[in-house]
């Protein structure tokens, strides 16, 4: 099943900070640069550097028209300076392999590409692949620290009047039960049902390790649901006092071989998921690593329902896995 990130240990799941969950939550669009100073490819190396100097910038693209051909950096500069080629074109001397990123894509992924490519800074890319910004790790440190200071009163006092939710309520059963429809192929909106529920259990009063796992856990199974099945799905979670119960369920195609699946590495994905950077086949893997209790029951017939459980009380361990009945 799908995952573009490598597999989470257990120690790995108990010690995520804010910072990593919000390098997952956050888009690039929300943390790059709009505002971009571009050159065309006609332009000399020499006014290249007089306008690195007036903008006071060590990088930016270059564009023909409306379309992205390439990127100058300061390095390219200090290369033209060196053959004492000031007088050649941009198009001489800019980088035209360009390794790209998309608006929609979360902050983690420019993170995986700045480390795995050691490039400076990254174009942004729009859903008709237009430039639409530019970013670097200053960007995303500066994204962050916005972040942080953004939500944490707010979530200091939102999380304090509902974690006494439960309290006051005389019932055999109290749960509250958070629905999300899941669209197939729909990698705009992908993480954010996750982000929400992750949300809703902090705010609810569970402890930050654990809405972090579950967040991770409900991620992977959104992002199933988008990639592998006919119609997308359902995420169901219900939270009660004791125990969250997450559930996954679709109605196709089904997992041919359950036992398969759950290996490291095992993936369907299409060529063209991979490429998007998805289909690891670490999905159910951190899953499993995240959770107490999993369960998957998968048919050609019925579609698959995966049961996930944690356990608000480390007491209560003979729970029983939730229905097979979707």
């Amino acid at each position: 099943m799908a995952s573009r990130y490598p597999v989470i240990s257990d120690a790995d799941a108990e010690s995520i900070t804010r910072v990593e969950e919000l390098a997952y939550e956050l888009r690039i669009e929300e943390v790059m640069t709009t505002n971009v100073f571009t050159l065309s490819p006609e332009m000399t190396m020499k006014a290249a550097l007089d306008n690195f100097q007036k903008e006071r910038i060590s990088g930016a693209p270059v564009k023909h028209g409306d379309e992205l051909v390439g990127l100058l950096s300061i390095e390219d500069l200090i290369r033209c300076l060196r053959d004492g080629r000031i007088d050649l074109s941009v198009a001489d001397y800019m980088s035209d392999n360009l390794i790209t990123i998309n608006t929609f894509d979360p902050v983690v992924e420019a993170l995986r590409l700045f480390v795995k490519t050691k490039v400076g800074r990254l174009p942004v890319l729009d859903s008709n692949k237009k430039l639409a910004g530019i970013l670097t790790k200053g960007d995303i440190t500066n994204g962050l620290l916005k972040a942080l200071q953004r939500d944490y009163q707010a979530e200091e006092l939102i999380r304090y009047r509902a974690s006494h939710l439960f309290e006051d309520i005389n019932s055999d059963r109290t749960s509250l039960i958070l629905r999300y429809n899941i669209k197939k192929d729909d990698f705009t909106h992908g993480g954010a049902a996750s982000n929400h529920i992750k949300k809703a259990l902090l705010r609810l009063g569970a402890d930050p390790q654990t809405a972090r796992r579950c967040g991770i856990a409900v991620y992977e199974a959104e992002m199933n649901l988008i990639i592998h099945t006919d119609k997308g799905g359902t995420l169901r979670i219900e939270i009660e006092p004791h125990k969250i119960t997450m559930e996954a369920y679709d109605e196709g195609p089904g997992i041919d071989d359950v036992e398969k699946a759950m290996q490291p590495g095992y993936s369907t994905a299409t060529e063209k998921v991979r490429e998007m950077g998805f289909g690891a086949g670490m999905g159910l893997v951190n899953i499993k690593r995240c959770v107490n209790e999993m369960k998957l029951i998968s048919s050609k017939e019925r579609g698959t329902n995966l049961f996930m459980v944690m356990h608000l009380d480390r007491q209560v361990t003979n729970q029983q896995t939730p229905s097979e009945n979707k």
